[in-house]
């Protein structure tokens, strides 16, 4: 079951379940299987950089080394600044009421990668605070799914009635000046639009 996520928004508390959009529930989606010649299904497997050892699948695993080329256990491990001053562990943001204040500008909204968007259940509960999101500025939170040592940018957007919770994350745009080249993409069909979300299908 999903958790709940608290707002508070001029001193009221708005209580909404957020379920995550994604594409195969909206448009399904497709598989394709690898067959042998019996019609059986075939495994993954991987050949070694000397093309004399067959590894199964699940036989390649992640480790961690030093500088000695010492093992090193997750656990040991610690996150820091770039200073080098330890990082500061974020809640998540189901854990405590998450206060509404900070908003921005549509244009600083559009500056930003979306990443994952989350309908908000239950604004038919919650008319009010449907109201204020449709009505005023974008507000804007750090959004974290767990504790983390850092958030996202989310932004509160109302569309015809439902609330939707969007997490980006910040686009760097490098300008060219008329001395400069920019570089072009030459082949347009690598460009791949599987990511888009079709609003009129909700």
């Amino acid at each position: 079951m999903a958790k709940d996520i608290l707002f508070k928004l001029n001193g009221a508390e708005f209580h909404f379940e957020p379920v995550k959009l994604d594409r195969r529930k909206l448009y399904g989606r497709q598989e394709k299987f690898a067959l042998d010649e019996n019609g059986d299904l075939c495994q993954l497997a991987y050949i070694n950089e000397y093309g004399t050892t067959i590894i199964p699948k699940g036989g390649i695993g992640l480790g961690i080394l030093d500088q000695k080329m010492q093992w090193v256990n997750r656990s040991e491990l610690k996150a820091v600044y770039e200073n080098g001053e330890p990082a500061q562990l974020l809640p998540s943001s189901f854990s405590a009421a998450v206060e509404l204040g900070e908003t921005v500008s549509v244009e600083e909204f559009l500056n930003h990668e979306i990443t994952a968007i989350y309908s908000l259940q239950g604004e038919e509960n919650n008319r009010e605070f449907a109201g204020k999101i449709a009505d005023g500025p974008i507000y804007t939170f750090s959004f974290s799914y767990r504790d983390d040592y850092e958030g996202d940018p989310a932004f509160l957007i109302e569309n015809e009635g439902e609330l939707f919770l969007l997490v980006g994350k910040p686009v760097v745009i490098t300008f060219c000046g008329l001395e400069q080249a920019a570089l072009m993409e030459e082949d347009s069909e690598d460009i791949d639009d599987d990511d888009d979300l079709d609003f009129s299908m909700m």
